[in-house]
């Protein structure tokens, strides 16, 4: 008798996340959050059967106030899994500290090199994808399609600089340019003058948010897009965003590990339930949001909720025993995604601007910092 009400008496395993729900790229974080919180609401308010408590606290992508939201999760709220930051700069401000304490931290989506390799740590688990890889999944289809010069740009910050690399390691032609912009910048007619200038055989940016919307259109609106085809990462071509560019994006194809057309029972199960929750199509940040719970959830379930001793904990999370939305999905050495990587296009239906995947480019992919990191 004693065991079964100590047992119903169990708290709730606490869940910190740490997440950017403000600023212009705030509906980063409300995706993640909602995809997660749509697991949770499938199994009505349990991961894998356990009780889950959700915290969820807005960084202002600012990183010193990550990093006291993470500090407070863990200090006050004694929470031992955390997740949720969308941002890179944010993710480096944080992660490192909260993963020397002994607390495990999941990214769901944020994954910078420098935590890939000789950074990577046993209490860290990206399960979005490594910041290169969105990239390297086009340079090598850019390479396929016989473009023989490139013109790239990205704004100059880490992440910039990550995302020209992964494509670089990909794409076997010229560089015709390497232009590093402002972050956060908005007007593009200098850069957009030098490159109809370079005469490049395709252009390649990483401008997340803000920034690709407004180059975008303004490539549209110097009649270069039927000249000079774009590429990019996912990032810039969710359905948030298309809304804002419209037409200027049509055709443009994007390297990403999720779309929603991807024909797998759990991804077909999920774009509907997301749909219904909340009126809207998931987005690339709500896929990852989702697969992170339902990745815990199946770690929670295999110790009984038990985090005493987060050993086996860990074990269970390497493991990867969930039905992903993503189809193919497991953990390489350095506790990052092996998965396939898609070629999409933007395309127009009755519901507006959405992707639909082209091509599987790579499959099974191993990032190429997981070599550096020694467990």
């Amino acid at each position: 008798v004693f065991m079964a009400s100590q047992l119903s008496a169990a708290e709730p395993v606490k869940i910190g996340m740490v997440t950017t729900l403000s600023t212009k790229a705030g509906y980063l974080g409300e995706d993640i959050r909602d995809g997660f919180k749509l697991a949770m609401d499938q199994e009505n308010g349990k991961l894998g059967g356990i009780p889950v408590t959700l915290m969820v606290e807005d960084d202002g992508r600012k990183p010193e106030k990550g990093k006291q939201i993470a500090e407070r999760y863990i200090k006050k709220e004694k929470a031992k899994i955390l997740t949720g930051i969308v941002f890179s700069n944010v993710a480096m401000a944080v992660v490192p500290k909260v993963v020397q304490q002994e607390v495990v931290y999941l990214s769901a989506n944020a994954a910078p090199s420098k935590l890939a390799g000789k950074g990577c740590n046993e209490n860290y688990f990206s399960v979005s994808y490594q910041n290169d890889n969105l990239d390297e999944v086009v340079g090598q289809y850019v390479t396929e399609a016989g473009h023989a010069s490139v013109y790239l740009i990205a704004p100059n910050y880490p992440a910039g600089k990550d995302h020209l690399a992964g494509f670089k390691r990909y794409f076997k032609g010229v560089i015709a340019g390497e232009v590093y912009t402002k972050l956060g910048q908005s007007d593009y007619a200098a850069e957009i003058a030098a490159l109809r200038a370079a005469k490049p055989s395709a252009v390649f940016f990483f401008l997340p948010g803000g920034m690709g919307i407004n180059f975008l259109k303004q490539y549209s609106q110097a009649g270069l897009k039927e000249q000079i085809p774009v590429y990019g990462p996912a990032f810039s071509f969710d359905e948030r965003i298309l809304k804002a560019v419209g037409p200027a994006a049509l055709g443009v194809k994007n390297g990403s590990q999720w779309t929603h057309d991807l024909d797998n029972p759990a991804n077909v199960q999920f774009v509907a339930a997301y749909k219904k929750a909340y009126n809207r199509m998931p987005t690339l940040y709500a896929a990852q949001g989702y697969d992170t719970a339902r990745l815990i959830g199946s770690a929670l379930k295999a110790v009984n909720g038990d985090l005493i001793d987060l050993t086996a904990f860990k074990a269970a999370l390497k493991d990867a025993d969930f039905e992903s939305v993503r189809g193919n999905f497991s953990f390489g050495g350095n506790q990052h995604p092996i998965q396939d990587l898609y070629i999409r296009e933007v395309i127009q239906t009755q519901e507006g601007f959405t992707n639909k995947t082209v091509k599987k480019v790579f499959s099974n992919h191993v990032d190429a910092y997981a070599a550096d990191c020694k467990m």
